[in-house]
């Protein structure tokens, strides 16, 4: 098929070349030229495990290719996808206005039927929205074309994207009509030729179902996370109460691993605007309230163990810093816990020398831009040179077997404030270390 990808964002870029690498013929449009000017010298914006790989192989063979020209992308296009940011407004709510204007230029251009996708996450009713602001282009032109728009919210994990696209768990789609639905499976059949993992439903449903997915996810984290802090106060180890529980089927292990908080371009936008679609039909919705609440404070609770043991006077102190994505097998840095506790940190007077194996240039030109208290260095255990502890703030997998004996000559005293709970306490003790841990008391 002939597919236009609209927007060369994380979802956009990584959904256009898996297409193109199943033979489509795909063209990715965006406004921002600069970006396109370097996706065509083959320099991609963003770190996601295979990608770059694939963008340069199929941009070489001429399945997959950049423009800013919308016009020219859907002239023969027979799927449209809608891949553009949807940032949180300040009251929680997702800001359709890239959405809409993308489905006004479709309006402006399309010249024969198509399908028009809505990829990026959107509030119940968004299509609604979409084709009306097609029609009503389609009027101003005084042309009659039939299209229809499709819901297919996307699911990947950002580290996982490409195997998550190229082999679904699920594929969800939402139309109204049996030819949009039939054009869909079609596309979709080369990535489930061992499992049909198709899943046809009605469009607000769809929608739905995206919003309910990362609520769900993001509710056992808090919920987890909030069983540490119980653990905590009354004396219980919350490693083994998740082994305890995990091993129930009806509850499973995944998701349910304390730590300091979740971050990323999903959860806590799209928790906040189902929160907030929720009381816009005058409904309270405690549990996700809650889910928000939990996690935002959650994303302190390091820094607070911090300011327990050496005080709120943080001057004389230099921390080392591992991790500074919101999760491993990324560079992404929003709403990290990282942010958080860098600033709590800094803001009492402490240095900090922090080591991402990904994030660091977001972190520099972005996130702590302008935090003069953070130096960046090369390696893990640069980060721990005459620091007076190491905090673990991301669990990427070069830091799972480190060199404790290392570990122990770098910094100034044995100290370790573990974020992920990525180690045995006993060990530790055995290791010489003052190790702080979440859910566990002291």
């Amino acid at each position: 098929m002939k597919i236009s990808v609209i927007g060369t964002g994380y979802v956009g870029l990584v959904s256009g070349t898996c297409f193109a690498q199943m033979g489509n013929s795909v063209t990715c449009v965006d406004i921002d030229e600069a970006k396109i000017a370097k996706l065509r010298e083959g320099i991609i914006p963003i770190y996601e495990p295979g990608l770059e790989t694939m963008v340069l192989e199929n941009h070489k063979k001429g399945t997959l290719t950049f423009t800013t020209d919308i016009k020219e992308a859907i002239a023969s296009t027979d799927v449209a996808f809608i891949a553009v940011g949807t940032p949180m407004g300040e009251d929680g709510s997702a800001d359709l206005q890239y959405v809409l204007a993308v489905a006004k230029s479709i309006g402006e251009h399309m010249q024969h039927y198509m399908v028009v996708v809505d990829k990026s996450t959107v509030p119940v009713g968004t299509a609604d929205k979409v084709k009306a602001a097609i029609r009503a282009e389609l009027d101003k032109r005084g042309v009659d074309l039939e299209f229809d728009v499709v819901s297919n919210p996307e699911f990947l994990k950002e580290g996982a994207a490409i195997e998550d696209f190229m082999h679904p768990d699920r594929v969800v789609i939402g139309a109204e009509s049996e030819q949009a639905m039939a054009v869909m499976h079609d596309l979709y059949a080369p990535f489930m030729k061992k499992s049909d993992r198709f899943i046809g439903m009605d469009i607000k449903s769809a929608e739905m179902t995206k919003y309910a997915a990362n609520a769900m996810l993001a509710t056992k984290i808090s919920f987890m996370n909030e069983m540490a802090n119980i653990c905590e106060r009354v004396g219980a180890d919350v490693n083994k109460v998740r082994h305890g529980i995990g091993s129930d089927s009806r509850i499973g292990y995944s998701f349910i691993y304390p730590g300091c908080g979740y971050g990323g371009s999903c959860f806590p936008k799209d928790v906040q605007a189902l929160a907030k679609t929720a009381k816009d039909f005058g409904y309270t919705p405690r549990i996700l309230d809650a889910v928000e609440a939990v996690n935002y404070d959650q994303k302190m609770v390091i820094a607070q163990k911090v300011i327990k043991r050496f005080g709120e006077d943080l001057s004389h102190l230099t921390f080392g810093i591992w991790g500074l994505a919101f999760k491993p097998e990324t560079d992404d840095m929003r709403e990290a816990s990282a942010i958080t506790i860098i600033n709590a940190l800094t803001a009492r007077g402490a240095k900090i020398k922090a080591y991402d194996p990904k994030a660091r240039h977001e972190a520099e030109s972005h996130y702590l831009k302008g935090n003069e208290s953070v130096e960046y260095v090369d390696s893990k255990y640069d980060a721990l040179t005459d620091a007076d502890a190491l905090i673990l703030v991301t669990e990427w997998q070069e830091f799972r077997s480190p060199d404790f004996d290392e570990i122990d000559k770098r910094l100034k005293s044995p100290i370790f404030f573990d974020g992920r709970n990525q180690f045995d306490k006993e060990r530790m003790a055995r290791l010489g270390f003052e190790y702080f841990q979440i859910g566990v008391e002291i």
